[in-house]
């Protein structure tokens, strides 16, 4: 990048505008610095030439939320859920099933203090004597660590510092989407109108809250919900002054949209895969070393052609990206069900086929694990317990 950075190091907003618009040649310069940074992470994090991944369950705990975003399908309505909470046993279930296939990791998917928003959630809290969701969360979170010894991570979505201290002893690892800063998309005919927890400025102060906190965190940005280049170069930048600030920022996931039947943005196209790309690969560029740029991958390629997904993946390894996120041998992607996982083995071979070597590791990054301050006394013991002396995943 250029010579104008500000006084965190970071270039300009409009000098990264013209990374994200790059294209053909340039975007093939644009990669090969993105792999190069990524090598050059790699290296400072004792793990060079391994690209990593999460063997995980996902708990959907509530599919109610206060929030409306128009793309979300993951959201729904009372009637169409059998209850407005899994119950504990259930969740155990989960777990202990994600347990039998070698998961090492519970992911919580939930929706935003359901509570506020509709009579149903409110009322099944209250007939089990919890306070609130983050309440029950923290409840589930300890009966999977008791009842299962998998790591818990976490996301609620906007949590005040007193909530981020009641989780705190229960998940080595949090997490929540940035999403955008762009204001304009809380707006009439944004994709987060009528969604008070998608406001900028609300996620913004609760990731520096999860820093301020030392909870080791993962968040990120949508590509093609409606938002500007320059949109995006802002929201790229905010997140890494935000990782250089706190030093909490564990990872960064780039996720392009894709279009769900049954949401408001059913009809929007798709990112464009080499926007998207970009997208990624400048990232990686902005990110401090020690933090990992991550992409779903069962989000590329087009839906039921594999090697248009291989293709595809191989392209975000060029791209930078350290580690594939959660793959689970037991649920579906609860937030894109129409993606189903790739098999471990075919995701191997992509990696392979790139030059790194597949790893599996746990919620919270060996550097977290190494470092004192960042995970919780009362759940360190369970992370040592599936930890292999490089802070990933020890054979079983």
């Amino acid at each position: 990048m250029g010579d104008h950075r500000d006084a965190a190091g970071l270039p300009a907003v409009d000098e990264v505008v013209t990374l994200l618009r790059a294209r053909g040649d340039a975007l093939e310069s644009l990669l090969e610095r993105a792999g190069r940074r990524r090598d050059e992470h790699l290296a400072h994090e004792g793990r060079p030439g391994t690209v990593t991944y999460s063997p995980k369950v996902f708990v959907p705990l509530t599919r109610l939320c206060r929030d409306r975003c128009h793309y979300c399908t993951f959201a729904t309505v009372p009637g169409r859920v059998p209850a407005a909470y899994l119950e504990l046993d259930e969740v155990l279930d989960i777990a202990r099933a994600g347990a039998d296939q070698g998961c090492t990791e519970v992911l919580f998917t939930l929706g935003d203090r359901p509570e506020a928003r509709w009579r149903a959630a409110d009322a099944w809290l209250s007939a089990r004597g919890y306070a609130s969701t983050i309440d029950y969360v923290r409840t589930a979170a300890q009966a999977v660590l008791d009842g299962t010894g998998l790591l818990p991570h976490l996301n609620p979505g906007v949590m005040t510092p007193d909530e981020l201290a009641v989780l705190r002893p229960v998940a080595p690892s949090m997490g929540m989407m940035l999403e955008s800063t762009s204001t304009l998309l809380v707006e009439p005919g944004g994709a987060h109108f009528g969604s008070p927890d998608k406001d900028p400025a609300v996620r913004l102060a609760a990731i520096a809250d999860a820093g301020r906190a030392r909870v080791p965190f993962t968040t990120g940005i949508l590509v093609g919900i409606g938002e500007s280049l320059r949109d995006r170069a802002e929201s790229l930048l905010a997140l890494a002054r935000l990782a250089q600030e706190y030093g909490h920022v564990q990872e960064v996931i780039v996720q392009n949209f894709r279009a769900k039947p049954d949401t408001a943005m059913r009809g929007e196209p798709d990112a464009e895969f080499d926007e998207f790309v970009a997208a990624v690969a400048v990232a990686r560029l902005l990110m401090p070393l020690g933090v990992t740029v991550q992409a779903p991958p069962n989000l590329a390629g087009e839906l039921g052609d594999a090697d248009d997904a291989t293709a595809d993946q191989t392209l975000l390894l060029r791209a930078g990206i350290d580690d594939w996120g959660g793959v689970s041998p037991v649920t579906p992607d609860h937030v894109n069900p129409e993606r189903p996982w790739p098999g471990l083995d075919a995701l191997a071979a992509v990696t392979d086929a790139s030059g790194f070597t597949l790893r599996p590791r746990l919620t919270v990054y060996p550097r977290y694990q190494r470092e004192p301050g960042w995970i919780d006394p009362a759940v360190a013991p369970a992370v040592g317990k599936l930890a292999d002396a490089d802070g990933l995943v020890a054979p079983r």
